[in-house]
């Protein structure tokens, strides 16, 4: 994996983790590896909607699509958690 991709992979993880912990120096990171400002805001844009669009869906129990077995499993046997049948 280039360092580019590691770089993404970092920030995307903490942000979506850790935002709280987010600075400057996660952007720099960024930079350092070669994306350009447009890039650094693509990534930031893009994990920050994946992490809204997943918690509005657990927040209203949207049921999982079939194809996500493991997870489908975790709630057919949590009777707190909205089931995908």
């Amino acid at each position: 994996m280039q360092q580019r991709q590691r770089a993404i992979l970092a920030y995307a993880e903490k942000l979506t983790r850790t935002p709280g912990a987010m600075g400057r120096s996660d952007v720099s990171d960024l930079v350092n590896a070669g994306l350009s400002e447009v890039e650094v805001l693509d990534v930031n844009q893009i994990t920050g909607y994946f992490a809204y669009v997943n918690r509005l869906a657990d927040g209203l129990g949207v049921p999982l699509e079939d194809y996500w077995p493991a997870e489908s499993d975790r709630r057919r046997s949590d009777p707190e958690l909205p089931s995908t049948s």
